[in-house]
């Protein structure tokens, strides 16, 4: 069995990679391909429970190196568990963050450097790579600003703390963005970058044609058909 595809997207809280990974998925399936769709911190029982840890504000006073280590348990739980697995059978994932989101944020953010995430994912992963990697940056502003909603309304609707991370200061989040543009520049054959402050339709273009391309170049038929290169209609 040819080995399946990783997708990942990545981006700020706020940037709209759930929104779009959700359109992804559906424009995969209307053309015969059912990926595997899921996320990190989370997409495991085990993954989930460290998700609360990391995401909740109660959590005010977690070390970095503890923070990242958290997630890479996380992940090297969801590649045992739910990745390898569906690559070894030859589908495609699509995963809502993987170590560039670590690199930006830990590496970044948190100020511990990209050598230390890469090793560790090396040591701890694998050093599995994605494929295709669709990095959605829009204005830093923007992306602040519909995250710190977003939790707003889903702590008030569920009770749910997920908030931890959006209550860092902008300089934070400047030195993530800027993580993230520089993964970017480095690994241009693997990054798609999809920048400003763009409508979610014109995002989602700009995503299946990335998409179609990279699936185009797999010597897979069913990852070839014609019908992944015409329109990003759902």
């Amino acid at each position: 069995m040819p080995r399946g595809l990783l997708i990942t997207l990545e981006g700020l809280d706020g940037s709209g990679k759930t929104t779009q990974i959700k359109r992804l998925a559906a424009w995969m399936q209307k053309r015969g391909v059912a990926p595997v769709v899921t996320r990190q911190p989370g997409g495991t029982a085990t993954g989930d429970r460290i998700r609360a840890s990391l995401l909740d504000s109660r959590s005010a006073e977690l070390a970095p190196m503890a923070e990242m280590a958290m997630m890479f348990a996380d992940r090297a739980q969801a590649i045992a568990e739910v990745i390898q697995p569906a690559l070894d059978t030859g589908k495609i994932v699509l995963c809502d963050r993987f170590t560039d989101s670590t690199e930006a944020y830990q590496g970044g953010g948190r100020a511990l450097g990209s050598e230390t995430v890469l090793e560790l994912h090396r040591l701890i992963c694998g050093d599995l790579q994605p494929d295709l990697t669709l990095l959605l940056l829009p204005s830093l502003e923007a992306s602040l600003d519909r995250a710190r909603r977003r939790n707003e309304r889903a702590t008030a609707q569920t009770g749910a703390d997920e908030g931890r991370f959006e209550q860092e200061k902008d300089t934070f989040y400047r030195r993530v963005w800027e993580k993230y543009r520089e993964i970017a520049a480095r690994e241009p054959e693997r990054v798609v970058l999809i920048e400003g402050d763009l409508s979610i339709d014109e995002v989602h273009e700009q995503i299946v044609e990335a998409v179609a391309m990279r699936l185009s170049s797999v010597s897979r038929p069913e990852f070839r058909a014609a019908s992944f290169s015409g329109t990003a209609q759902v």
